[in-house]
C-alpha cells in the first residue's frame, strides 16, 4: 500500500494534473488513454477517458486509480498488475470498470510502463470499451473473408480512379493480377474496348455521392475456357467516405450475369422440375414401406422426366446392415420393386416383374452403375445398348417401342448404394442430357434417404419382433396358496411391441413376488431395457430386500438404459397371513376385488417413474382376504386418447366385481371390453386369487 501515499508528478507540483488536449488521434479512433504514476494516481487522463468512464479530468487527476475506478474485491488484483507494469513488463486484457453512473463497463486495456528524463516511472493505460472492440474486430475479419472469398469481384479506386484493391474473383474477372491491376485505371485493366461510360459512371458517384446499381457491361473474359464467348456483366458502384465525410474513393462490385441472359428460355422447366422436387418431398417417405415408396418414385419420374420408369433395390440391402457395393465383373442380385409408364407403352413390359428377385449379369447397364455408383446416361441408345438393357425378348420389346434414350442413376444414402432408378425416353423425341441427369440424381437422392429409413425401419422391425418374442413372459411358476392367470398382449403395429413385462417369482421365506412393469418407447431399445430390468428383478427378489429396496435397486439400473423411463410395481404375498407388501415407481394401482362384490384401487404414494434418480420409495402394506381377487396390470388395458383416466379405472372396477369366477375368463373379459381394436400399446394382465387351501395348479399363461 506504500506506493499509494505520495502524490509528486513527473514535471513539479503541476506535472500530475495535466490533460490531453481533445481532438486526438487517439479520441478519433476512440480509444481512452490515461497514466498513472509510481504512487498509483491519475496524472493524465484523456477526453476519451471522460466520454468512456464519465468521469472529467478534474475529477480524477491526482486520486488513486484503484480506489475510483475498480470493484475493492478485484483491488488486490489490480495492485499486483500495477506492479508488474511498473516493474518493466506490460500487460493487456479486461477488465471491470466502474463508471461514474454506477454501471460497470467491460474494459480492453494495453498498459505499459513510462519513464521520464528524470527517470519516474509511470504506466500508460490504453482503454476501450470490450463490446465495441470485439465487433470491430469481428467486422474487420468478416469484411476480409468477405472480400478475398467472395464469389464476385470487388474493387476499391482511389477519388483519382486507380486502383487500391481488388480480390481474386476480380483478378480472374480482368485477368490480370493484383500486382499489375493496383495503381492502374479502369482503360488499362477493365477488357472492353470502350471504358468512358465506366469512368463516367464512377466519377458522378463520386460527385453526387448516389450509388448506381446494375450497370451492364458485355465482355469477354480470360476466366472462361472460351476466349470469344461474351459476358453480361453487372457492376454496381458506391463512394466511400471516412467518419468525418472525407471521400476516400469509390466501391465497385462486379458480377457475372450471363445465365440471367440465357436462362428465359429454360425457366419454365426449371419451375416444373422445382415443383416437382416439391412434390417428392411431400409424397416420397411419407411412409416407411418400401415398395410404395417405390411406386411414388416412380410415379414422379414419369411426370415430366420419362416415358418409363423402373425402380430396382439390391437383394442384399433386405439382409445387410451396411451392404457394400458388389464386386465389378459379377453377376448382381436385384428386386424390382416399381415400374411406370406415361403414356401407356409396351416398352414397360421389357422391365422384370415387380417383386420377383432378378440376377442381373456383370455387362447390364443396370449392373454397370451400382457396381461404380455413377449414373450412366445414354442419349442414344444403339443395337449393342439395347443388348445391354436387357435380355431377349426384352430388348427386342424395347427396340419395338420405340425406345431412344437412357439413363440410370443410383439410389444412394449416407455412401450406401441401394439400387437404381432407370429412366427411357419413347414418345418424348428429346434425349437425355446432363440436365436431365442431374434432376433424376436429385430425385434420387431424396428417395433414396426414404429407402434407407425404410429398410432401415424393417430391419429394426423385424429385429424387434425377435427379440419380443424371446423375452416374451414365460408360464408363471406355480405358488402355494394363490391361482395365477397372466396375458401379454402386443401392440397390433408390430414396430410398438417391446416394452410391457411382468412376473411371478419364488421367495425364500415361501411368499411369492409379483411383478409389473413398462418401459416408456417400443422397439429393440425398448424390448432390450425390458429384458434387463426382468433380470434384475429377478435378482434383487433373492436377497430378501423389502419391496421398496427392490424399486430403489431397479431405478439406480434404470439410470444406465438406453430407454431410461419405466413405471414398476412389486408386490410380496405372504398366502398363509395374506399380508401384502408392495412398492410402486410411477404405475397404476393395483386393483382388488373381494368376494362381497366390492372393489377397490390400492393407490401407492405418488411417485416418478424410474430412473428419475433421488427417490426414496416407500413400502405399503395391506391385507388380501381369502377369496379376494389381485390384479396387476399396464396403462395399455385403461388409458385410450379420448376417455379420462378416472373413467375407465371406475369400468375395470365394475368388471371385477361382476367377473367370472375362473380366472382366465376374467382376463379374456378384461381384455374384451377394455382393449380397443388397433391398440398401439402392449398390455399386460397378473390376476391372482388367494385360495385358503393348496394352490390351484391348473392356471395357464395365453
Amino acid at each position: 500500500m506504500d506506493r499509494y501515499d505520495a502524490a509528486a508528478g513527473p514535471a513539479g507540483p503541476e506535472g500530475d494534473k495535466l490533460a490531453s488536449p481533445p481532438g486526438g488521434l487517439l479520441d478519433l479512433l476512440g480509444v481512452a488513454a490515461a497514466v498513472l504514476n509510481d504512487k498509483g494516481r491519475i496524472v493524465l487522463w484523456s477526453p476519451e477517458a471522460e466520454r468512456l468512464f464519465g468521469y472529467s479530468a478534474a475529477e480524477v487527476l491526482g486520486r488513486y486509480a484503484a480506489d475510483l475506478l475498480v470493484d475493492p474485491l478485484h483491488k488486490p488484483r489490480v495492485l499486483e498488475l500495477f506492479g508488474r507494469v511498473l516493474a518493466g513488463e506490460p500487460w493487456a486484457g479486461g477488465f471491470p470498470i466502474h463508471c461514474k453512473d454506477g454501471t460497470v463497463r467491460q474494459t480492453e486495456f494495453r498498459n505499459v510502463p513510462l519513464q521520464d528524463d528524470r527517470h519516474h516511472t509511470y504506466a500508460l493505460g490504453i482503454a476501450t470499451d470490450q463490446r465495441q472492440l470485439r465487433e470491430l474486430e469481428t467486422g474487420l475479419a468478416l469484411a476480409s473473408r468477405l472480400f478475398h472469398s467472395a464469389p464476385f469481384g470487388l474493387a476499391v479506386l482511389d477519388p483519382g480512379l486507380r486502383y487500391l484493391l481488388v480480390n481474386p474473383m476480380l483478378e480472374k474477372i480482368h485477368g490480370k493480377t493484383a500486382r499489375d491491376t493496383v495503381g492502374r485505371r479502369p482503360s488499362e485493366v477493365i477488357p472492353v474496348a470502350d471504358t468512358s461510360q465506366i469512368e463516367a459512371a464512377m466519377n458522378h458517384v463520386l460527385t453526387t455521392g448516389e450509388p448506381l446499381f446494375n450497370q451492364f457491361v458485355l465482355s469477354t473474359t480470360p476466366a472462361d475456357p472460351d476466349p470469344w464467348r461474351e459476358h453480361a456483366w453487372s457492376a454496381s458502384y458506391h463512394r466511400l467516405q471516412d467518419q468525418r465525410g472525407r471521400t476516400l474513393g469509390v466501391g465497385v462490385t462486379v458480377m457475372d450475369d450471363t445465365d440471367r441472359h440465357r436462362a428465359a428460355s429454360e425457366a419454365s422447366r426449371a419451375r416444373g422440375r422445382l415443383a416437382t422436387l416439391a412434390e417428392a418431398g411431400m409424397r416420397i417417405g411419407s411412409t416407411l414401406d418400401l415398395e410404395r415408396i417405390a411406386h411414388e418414385l416412380a410415379d414422379i419420374a414419369v411426370d415430366g422426366l420419362a416415358d418409363v420408369a423402373a425402380v430396382d433395390v439390391l437383394d442384399i440391402i433386405f439382409t445387410a446392415a451396411n451392404p457394400a457395393l458388389p464386386d465389378n465383373g459379377r453377376d448382381v442380385a436385384f428386386r424390382p420393386l416399381a415400374v411406370a409408364a406415361r403414356p401407356p407403352t409396351e416398352a414397360a413390359r421389357a422391365a422384370d416383374p415387380v417383386g420377383e428377385p432378378a440376377v442381373y449379369a456383370a455387362d447390364r447397364l443396370v449392373t454397370q452403375y451400382v457396381t461404380t455408383g455413377r449414373p450412366v446416361l445414354v442419349p442414344r441408345l444403339t443395337a449393342e445398348t439395347f443388348r445391354r438393357l436387357g435380355r431377349r425378348p426384352h430388348s427386342d420389346i424395347l427396340d419395338r417401342a420405340g425406345a431412344h434414350s437412357y439413363l440410370a442413376v443410383p439410389l444412394s444414402a449416407h455412401g450406401c448404394v441401394l439400387g437404381a432408378l432407370s429412366l427411357l425416353r419413347v414418345h418424348d423425341p428429346r434425349p437425355f442430357d446432363e440436365d436431365d441427369r442431374d434432376f433424376a440424381m436429385e430425385l434420387a437422392a431424396r428417395a433414396a434417404i426414404s429407402i434407407d429409413n425404410g429398410r432401415w425401419y424393417r430391419h429394426e422391425r423385424d429385429t424387434a419382433l425377435t427379440l419380443q418374442r424371446s423375452l416374451l413372459p414365460h408360464q408363471a411358476p406355480d405358488r402355494p396358496g394363490l391361482r395365477i392367470a397372466t396375458r401379454y398382449r402386443p401392440a397390433d403395429d408390430a414396430s410398438e411391441i417391446g416394452g410391457d413385462w411382468y412376473d411371478v417369482l419364488p421367495l425364500a421365506d415361501g411368499g411369492t413376488a409379483l411383478v409389473i412393469g413398462d418401459v416408456m418407447g417400443s422397439g429393440v431399445s425398448a424390448a432390450a431395457a425390458m429384458g434387463q430390468l426382468r433380470t434384475a428383478t429377478r435378482t434383487l427378489s433373492r436377497l430378501g430386500l423389502s419391496p421398496a429396496d427392490v424399486v430403489s435397486g431397479l431405478d439406480h439400473l434404470a439410470e444406465d438404459l438406453e430407454s431410461p423411463f419405466a413405471t414398476c410395481t412389486y408386490l410380496t404375498c405372504q398366502p398363509a397371513s395374506g399380508i401384502c407388501e408392495f412398492a410402486s415407481a410411477g404405475h397404476l394401482p393395483p386393483v382388488v376385488a373381494r368376494p362381497d362384490g366390492t372393489a377397490d384401487l390400492i393407490d401407492p404414494p405418488p411417485g416418478p417413474p424410474l430412473s428419475i434418480g433421488g427417490t426414496a420409495f416407500t413400502t405399503q402394506r395391506f391385507v388380501l382376504t381369502a377369496g379376494s381377487r389381485l390384479l396387476l396390470y399396464t396403462d395399455g388395458l385403461v388409458e385410450t386418447r379420448t376417455d379420462p383416466i378416472d373413467q375407465r379405472l371406475q369400468l375395470l372396477r365394475t368388471l371385477l366385481t361382476s367377473a367370472p369366477q375362473d380366472l382366465e375368463d376374467t382376463c379374456d373379459l378384461l381384455l374384451n371390453q377394455l382393449r380397443h381394436p388397433g391398440s398401439s400399446d402392449d398390455v399386460a394382465l397378473l390376476l391372482t386369487c388367494l385360495t385358503p387351501g393348496p394352490a390351484d395348479h391348473s392356471h395357464r399363461t395365453r
